[in-house]
């Protein structure tokens, strides 16, 4: 994992999700290529204070599976996705990737860091509609975890 020496890797984690949401808050927005938008992150913001590996594999993999992110969130929504904030959607895909591809966060992690992204950039009363469908869908892709209460 890229990050300062000396930094916690949760912290460092913390930092890559954020940066993550903003740059795919202008994915959504721009429809910029990713590898482009993160070349722009790379110029103009400090990347050495980040998980870049997370980063760019948050980035990478939910650029290339948005389709299939989308679908997996699709049924737990009460409108559909294009419809959603930007910024909730954008918490949203990086909510189901992580869930669905990084196995190394535990799923209550997982649900704690988007309800704070959510919470923090996202409309009033995001974090609780980001929450309920995350909460909705981590049992279906987690259900050992989301059994045991998510630990």
């Amino acid at each position: 994992m890229s990050r300062p020496r000396g930094d916690s890797p949760h912290a460092a984690r913390a930092r890559a999700r954020r940066r993550a949401l903003q740059a795919l808050y202008q994915w959504q927005i721009t429809a910029q290529p990713i590898r482009g938008i993160v070349a722009q992150f790379e110029l103009a913001q400090d990347l050495s204070i980040i998980d870049r590996d997370y980063f760019l594999a948050a980035l990478t993999g939910i650029e290339d599976g948005r389709e299939e992110l989308d679908a997996l969130i699709k049924p737990c929504l009460d409108r559909p996705i294009e419809q959603v904030d930007a910024i909730e959607r954008a918490v949203l895909r990086l909510g189901v990737w992580e869930l669905k591809e990084r196995l190394d966060v535990p799923y209550r992690v997982v649900l704690n860091e988007a309800i704070d992204l959510a919470h923090e950039f996202g409309a009033e009363g995001g974090h609780s509609y980001v929450n309920g469908v995350l909460a909705r869908l981590g049992p279906r892709l987690r259900p050992q975890e989301a059994a045991s209460g998510g630990d």
